[in-house]
């Protein structure tokens, strides 16, 4: 059976991300030439699979990756932990070298969990732990060519004197290393970057990464349905028109359009009907869930958008949103990523949750 061409399960591997290929140029480049750049956009916007591409991309003519994983830090012993798994996926000479260098300092890369653990709360200084796994990365970067990806960089937030921590061991070697920092709420790495009493303020440049090209977007689903034997037969357009560059709900959509075409087959307007059926039963409770966790005048505010593209006018007067509701709901819902701004428009980021909204409230 033909694997299907449209993965959107979690971050795709290096060869298969593509419509991004001057951002991957750009990303590369400023990693080269070691400007400290963070990546924002909304979550499954492809972040994590672009820096993958760039990763792949880098490694092949030199420098190695150590990618660390900060998603949903609360303590220092968490912070420290993550630094020591990232470090623990590294490999070839650089991990040859980052072992000699740990066990100089009786550290083991890879066990600090398990320390950890095991110690008694008093004994243990998760904090020592971490500026130790620091020194040993920064001392390792002097002797190779190597670049720190820190995915998910906004769960530093949840860690008091964390970004402290990381800036005080990494500042005085920016030089020697690329360094990447990518996030998934706007509102908390725009914080981390631009806020004065931040100890990363001005120390990286902001790179949005927004929705995928409709031209793009267009030709990845083409080339999709080509190399497996199926025609689109138009469909294409639809699924472009209603994925508003979401690169996930745009490969999820895909997807369930070609399974539904048999090898040799042409997909039609009956096969994109069925297929969004699939999906928006798949989909919909998960967007109930995320409407119903919000406050009352975020509610309508998503409604508004969705519904009229703004949060003043005659949809908003019906759902008795005042102006000034709108307005906090609205930085708010573009500061958690399921708002973002497009041609002078609010739009919601998630087609698929602006879908649920205006089937479930029709105005």
């Amino acid at each position: 059976m033909d694997r299907s061409p449209f993965p959107y399960h979690g971050p795709l591997q290096a060869d298969q991300v593509s419509g991004r290929e001057a951002l991957v140029v750009d990303i590369a480049q400023r990693i080269t030439d070691r400007r400290l750049t963070a990546l924002v956009g909304p979550r499954r916007y492809g972040k994590t699979s672009l820096l993958k591409r760039v990763a792949a991309d880098l490694q092949a003519v030199g420098p190695q990756p150590v990618w660390i994983d900060l998603y949903q830090l609360t303590s220092m012993a968490d912070l420290a932990s993550a630094v020591d798994r990232g470090l623990a996926t590294v490999v070839g000479p650089v991990r040859q070298v980052l072992d000699s260098i740990a066990s100089g300092m009786s550290l083991k890369i890879g066990m600090l969990g398990i320390e950890l653990s095991r110690r008694h709360r008093r004994e243990s200084d998760p904090g020592l732990s971490l500026r130790s796994l620091l020194e040993a990365l920064v001392d390792t970067s002097q002797r190779h060519d190597i670049f720190i990806v820190f995915d998910e960089f906004s769960g530093i937030a949840g860690v008091e004197g964390g970004a402290g921590v990381l800036r005080t061991e990494l500042q005085h070697h920016f030089q020697s290393m690329g360094i990447v920092f990518a996030g998934s709420e706007p509102s908390v790495m725009r914080t981390l970057f631009s806020d004065q009493t931040q100890p990363f303020f001005a120390q990286a440049d902001l790179v949005e990464v927004g929705p995928l090209a409709d031209d793009a977007l267009f030709r990845i689903v083409e080339d999709g349905f080509d190399r497996t034997g199926r025609s689109t037969g138009g469909v294409t357009s639809r699924i472009v028109d209603f994925a508003k560059g979401h690169p996930q709900r745009a490969m999820q959509l895909s997807d369930a359009v070609w399974r539904l075409v048999d090898p040799g087959g042409t997909a039609d307007s009956q096969t994109w009907g069925r297929a969004l059926a699939n999906v928006r039963a798949n989909v919909d409770t998960g967007s109930e869930r995320i409407f119903g966790l919000l406050p009352t005048g975020h509610q309508k505010t998503l409604r508004a958008v969705a519904s009229a593209g703004s949060i003043y006018g005659r949809h908003a007067q019906l759902l008795y949103l005042s102006p000034g509701t709108a307005q906090g709901a609205s930085m708010a819902l573009l500061g958690n990523g399921l708002l973002r701004h497009h041609r002078g428009q609010l739009v919601v980021v998630d087609p698929l949750l602006a879908d649920w909204l205006r089937r479930r409230f029709p105005l």
